[in-house]
């Protein structure tokens, strides 16, 4: 999937989890920090990939992509699966404990945003030809249906023209739908 794609699946997927968990008590602070986390936790597997779009918002992303892919394995590697989940969210966490003093925001919805944003970038991944690797070490690629010649071309016209669309009716959707949970929550600021 395309760097945007994956950006608009972390936000659906954030906002389903808001709507059926709707928080008591958000900070303003909290939820520009935990959409902004999302929204990295989305491209964060593509770290793998010199040329991925992470890379291009970082000054001298260009530069650290190419160290850094191959100590990561390559694109579709380690950083795709179950382990690399775990791995970014054991990171996480310590990055968001090192930012402790400095913000002043809920940390665990910031890291669960995230963590959103990762899976989701997981899920999108797999409804590719490529598939990933859920399962790293072991070297089969899963992905969604089973039989690789339903699945999409990453940036063809079922992503561009099907997929990416449908991600934002489902949100104009659910901010039609759901209209009065984020009009309480705008009032709660």
């Amino acid at each position: 999937m395309t760097g945007r794609t994956h950006d608009l699946a972390a936000f659906t997927l954030l906002n389903l989890v808001y709507i059926y968990s709707q928080p008591s008590h958000l900070e303003f602070s909290t939820v520009l920090v935990s959409v902004g986390a999302n929204l990295i936790g989305g491209l964060t597997p593509d770290l793998d990939q010199p040329t991925s779009e992470i890379w291009r918002k970082i000054p001298a992303g260009s530069f650290l992509g190419r160290v850094i892919s191959p100590i990561l394995g390559g694109h579709r590697f380690i950083s795709h699966s179950l382990l690399g989940l775990a791995i970014f969210g054991i990171l996480g966490k310590y990055l968001l404990d090192l930012m402790h003093p400095v913000l002043l925001v809920n940390y665990t919805i910031v890291w669960w945003s995230f963590m959103i944003g990762v899976f989701s970038h997981l899920v999108m991944d797999s409804l590719t030809k490529e598939g990933v690797p859920w399962l790293f070490p072991l070297p089969w690629r899963i992905g969604f249906p089973p039989f690789k010649f339903l699945r999409i071309r990453t940036g063809g016209i079922i992503e561009t023209f099907i997929v990416f669309p449908l991600l934002l009716l489902a949100n104009i959707y659910l901010f039609y739908y759901f209209y009065n949970i984020y009009l309480s929550f705008l009032r709660s600021f």
